[in-house]
């Protein structure tokens, strides 16, 4: 797999997480009472935008040399 293709599953990963969070922080959370198919629809539709962002915008954390470096580090 290649750097670019890591840090957008990274990235997709991440992003589908927050969705979920979002779409259960939204109401009353009951386990038993929580649309699980909603939530998991909202994060996968999360989760193809930002693969869909990635490759049209690239992605940050992959350096010109194809080394993948943590978010929020300065490249040398």
């Amino acid at each position: 797999m290649s750097t670019f293709a890591k840090a957008a599953v990274i990235r997709a990963v991440r992003t589908a997480a927050q969705a979920a969070l979002a779409v259960l922080g939204a109401g009353v959370v009951d386990v038993l009472a929580v649309d699980w198919q909603a939530v998991a629809s909202v994060s996968a539709g999360a989760a193809v935008v930002s693969v869909l962002t990635s490759l049209a915008t690239g992605l940050p954390e992959v350096v010109p040399d194809g080394a993948l470096r943590s978010p929020g580090r300065a490249v040398r």
